[in-house]
């Protein structure tokens, strides 16, 4: 069983941490109506064996990431969320004294991981027997045979899956199915909200769901993309439900 170690600034860090804890208050997509659907999912509270919350209010430049960082003991995956950038490169010294096998950074502003600094900090990591990855958005994550990140994708998170039963008419939408979710939880939230709607307008529910959850992909242009993330992340939940009604 991998064990995963969290740190996490911020909403969007929280989050992530509570689609994978799945507590009953989760999810608030049916409000009064709700049918419970969650409670089939696996919670994966019993593998976070750590959770660290750091602070806003950090110097603007940090030289020894170290001392911010906190003493952790053993984990086989360290996933980073929206902390100091300056702290990442701290990464590798500590994935190296915990023993974890892979680190994952999410790039869901684009001031997270600047491209030279993955870079930096990958070359490191690689250098040590550690895989890693920076998607962007997180729900970018996909499968790359990278044995310790791909299980963190089987275990149902990263790019959105879907398996989507419209009726014999093909002018509704009667089933959504999640098969892998956004990190973030979004993906069942736009399942929940697809069901008993029009297929034709599954673009315009689309755009209105993610909205509302609500995505908390930055809306501030990035240079690599040529676009926000935000609007990323909204492409591609929009692909998987296209996918998964076989557009």
């Amino acid at each position: 069983m991998m064990l995963i170690s969290v740190l996490y600034t911020g909403e969007f860090g929280k989050k992530v941490v509570g689609n994978l804890v799945n507590p009953s208050t989760f999810c608030v997509s049916c409000g009064d109506l709700c049918d419970k659907c969650r409670n089939l999912r696996q919670s994966f509270a019993d593998r976070i064996v750590e959770m660290h919350e750091l602070p806003l209010d950090l110097p603007d430049f940090i030289e020894e990431p170290e001392d911010f960082l906190p003493h952790m003991g053993a984990c086989d995956l360290i996933l980073a969320i929206g902390i100091h950038p300056d702290l990442l490169t701290g990464l590798p010294r500590l994935a190296a004294s915990t023993g974890a096998k892979a680190v994952i950074v999410p790039v869901d502003e684009p001031g997270w991981a600047p491209l030279g600094l993955q870079k930096q900090i990958q070359e490191k990591l690689e250098s040590i027997g550690v895989e890693s990855e920076f998607p962007k958005p997180f729900c970018s994550l996909k499968k790359t045979g990278k044995p310790m990140i791909d299980e963190f994708v089987d275990m149902g998170f990263g790019e959105p899956g879907l398996e989507i039963e419209l009726s014999d008419d093909g002018r509704m939408i009667n089933h959504v199915v999640v098969l892998r979710d956004a990190p973030c939880g979004c993906t069942w939230f736009v399942a929940k909200k697809l069901k008993w709607t029009d297929a034709v307008d599954y673009k315009e529910t689309v755009s209105e769901t993610h909205h509302a959850y609500p995505c908390t992909a930055s809306m501030e242009r990035d240079t690599q993309l040529g676009d926000t993330i935000l609007h990323k992340a909204g492409y591609i939940i929009r692909e998987a439900v296209e996918k998964g009604m076989c557009l």
